[in-house]
């Protein structure tokens, strides 16, 4: 059932004008996500402007991430490497940029 309310979403987002971006903690985050040593299933998610909320940060990354690999496999199965759930001395964060790192499972 979440897998199925999440699908709904994200299909809804897919749909919406760029500058409609979700807010997560009440804040909006710019996200990039890119494909590492070009393989499609493993994946580098930067959230910019962490600062704004830590919080709101992990779950824009976690949002990000779970899009594309709906949009790739058709699952929202993740295997973190560097997670959105770690504690927070666990995180990559340089430069007010958070990085996330995972692979899509399929």
């Amino acid at each position: 059932m979440r897998l199925f309310v999440l699908i709904c979403v994200v299909s809804l987002v897919a749909c919406t004008p760029s500058e409609q971006v979700p807010a997560f903690d009440g804040m909006k985050f710019r996200t990039k996500l890119s494909k590492v040593d070009k393989q499609r299933d493993q994946f580098m998610v930067t959230v910019y402007k962490t600062s704004q909320s830590l919080a709101g940060a992990r779950e824009a990354g976690r949002y990000e991430a779970t899009k594309y690999c709906i949009n790739q496999y058709g699952t929202s199965d993740i295997a973190w490497m560097s997670g959105p759930d770690v504690e927070d001395s666990g995180l990559t964060i340089t430069n007010d940029e958070l990085q996330l790192r995972g692979a899509c499972k399929f």
